[in-house]
């Protein structure tokens, strides 16, 4: 069929504007502005909804759509290169972020990004199976953000913060583990499922997967860089905060601080525990029908050192970011100078909302103004309620000025009532 002069099927279409939906519900590149502006809300909120729910919405839409997707490459070749710039944009723009929450947030952004890409080489499973292991983490990483702003009295920049590791020890740990499991840190849960959607891409044998791949450990050294620094900056070197003593931060009760313990539980063991039933060879069985494959997956073998690539810069990403961020912050302060026009590009998110500014809030807001000012007070205004209520109010004062109080002027209003009543009837 022809689609706006495109030859394409009807299951492409079908196939894309599912898509187009699924990206706008989970925050992917171009339609993925308001996530960060949401975390405006209560953390409790980003985390229960935001991290593990709401914007993961789309990924699952897509994976159990499966079997529509199956049968069209295009649509999948869409959700792949989506998934691969969203994940390397949030990734890059978290780098520069200043605010706790909006770090976690554009690496939700990031994440999913991951699985999306994971979904559009045909690993529907791992895409899931990612979605399940990134609720525990990044819940735990928004909940430890809530108990770290609690005890700094609402402060979410991190450059005021700092200094804190032993009067947030509880926070601190299980920050730690968040971390851990976020950057893919060997045996924890993050490790598991984002080193497989890097795998299954590098098993699709494609030019895309190939990209994808590339992309994905690119990307999981950026989100490991970000990672150590929101924790670096919020819990070691100097404090750094003047309008809160130190003596004044405190630890969360436990009532904050219970279901950070259960959440950085399923942060450690979720990936170790359920790696074999979402992704294992005979992960058939456990999803039977939710998922369609059209082509059996791969588990041919994959060499040693790409296996270890990805574990690697992880790991030595640790000890680079306190170098540059706690250590010898000078060269982080220099490159920012040498190089502002990049600073100031990833700093203003890429300007996308700049973008979005020009080609549509401005001529929006114009052509609102148009139709208030024009529309609504020059013509409906004009002629409707205000025309009738100043039409009523001039009739009345002309007819004011017959009520003087003398008779005369009565009967002549009288005589001029009796005259239009005779003039009707003799017309009539």
């Amino acid at each position: 069929m022809v689609f706006f002069g495109f030859e394409t099927t009807l299951i492409t279409l079908i196939c894309l504007f599912l898509f187009i939906g699924a990206m706008g519900k989970s925050a992917q590149f171009l339609l993925h502005t308001w996530l960060p502006d949401a975390m405006e809300g209560p953390t409790p909120v980003s985390a229960l909804i935001h991290a593990a729910t709401m914007v993961t919405a789309g990924v699952f839409l897509v994976v159990r759509c499966s079997p529509l997707f199956e049968y069209s490459q295009t649509a999948l070749n869409l959700v792949t290169i989506v998934g691969m710039i969203t994940a390397i944009f949030a990734a890059s723009v978290a780098l520069v972020q200043n605010d706790i929450k909006k770090i976690v947030a554009y690496s939700t952004c990031s994440q999913l990004g991951y699985m999306f890409f994971a979904a559009g080489v045909g690993a529907y499973h791992v895409a899931m199976f990612h979605l399940f292991t990134h609720a525990f983490f990044k819940a735990l990483l928004f909940l430890g953000s809530g108990s770290v702003i609690h005890a700094f009295k609402d402060e979410q920049d991190i450059r005021n913060m700092g200094g804190v590791r032993k009067k947030l020890p509880y926070t601190y740990v299980f920050m730690l583990i968040g971390t851990l499991a976020l950057t893919g840190f060997p045996f924890l849960s993050g490790f598991y499922s984002k080193d497989a959607i890097i795998e299954f891409a590098y098993l699709k044998n494609s030019s895309l997967g190939n990209y994808a791949a590339t992309i994905g450990i690119f990307t999981a050294f950026l989100t490991s860089i970000y990672s150590w620094r929101l924790f670096f900056k919020t819990f070691h070197g100097p404090y750094n905060n003047s309008k809160v003593p130190l003596n004044e931060t405190h630890e969360s009760p436990f009532l904050m601080l219970g279901p950070l313990l259960l959440l950085a539980i399923g942060a450690i063991f979720a990936g170790y525990f359920f790696k074999t039933t979402f992704i294992g060879h005979h992960s058939n069985e456990f999803w039977q029908s939710s998922i369609f494959f059209l082509n059996e997956i791969k588990h041919d073998p994959i060499p040693l050192w790409f296996l270890i690539l990805t574990p690697v810069l992880v790991v030595i990403s640790i000890p680079i970011s306190y170098y540059y961020f706690i250590s010898n912050t000078k060269i982080v302060e220099e490159f920012k100078n040498t190089n502002s026009p990049l600073y100031n590009f990833l700093l203003n998110k890429w300007y996308i909302d700049e973008l979005y500014e020009l080609l549509f809030v401005k001529p929006a807001k114009k052509i609102g103004s148009f139709f208030w000012k024009k529309g609504d007070l020059g013509f409906i205004d004009r002629f409707g309620p205000d025309g009738i209520s100043k039409l009523i109010k001039k009739l009345s004062n002309k007819a004011g000025i017959f009520q003087t109080g003398f008779i005369y002027d009565y009967a002549f209003v009288m005589l001029i009532g009796l005259s239009i009543l005779l003039t009707y009837l003799i017309l009539n």
